[in-house]
């Protein structure tokens, strides 16, 4: 059973930094993405990043390029999402889910998602 556990939300000042943490576990294959979306109250859901398990490839939505990183520690099962430059706009609640794919041009379908942690941004 794929189970996906984010973390690492919080309260942050405008121009701060969060790092999220996605713990991965129970996938029976190597080749796997995991991304990141985000969902603010009475806004739809955008995908932020992804990243794939076989060759390390990302992707970045425009709204968070230059500013969020996203990484995996593969001996940890983790990935995570470095995010710097916080603005008010990128408050909501992150998930992290599998992806059919990742590559450097875009991602596939999202699939399932774990609980998400919650990103405050004051300004």
């Amino acid at each position: 059973e794929v189970q996906l556990q984010a973390s690492g939300g919080g309260l942050v000042q405008a121009g701060g930094s969060l790092r999220l943490s996605c713990a991965v576990s129970g996938f029976t294959y190597d080749d796997y993405a995991i991304g990141w979306f985000r969902q603010a109250p009475g806004k739809e859901r955008e995908g932020v990043s992804c990243i794939s398990s076989s060759d390390g490839s990302t992707y970045y939505a425009d709204s968070v390029k230059g500013r969020f990183t996203i990484s995996s520690d593969n001996a940890k099962n983790t990935v995570y999402l470095q995010m710097n430059s916080l603005k008010p706009e990128d408050a909501a609640v992150y998930y992290c889910a599998e992806v059919s794919e990742c590559r450097s041009t875009g991602w596939g379908t999202w699939g399932y998602w774990g609980q998400g942690t919650q990103v405050t941004v004051s300004s």
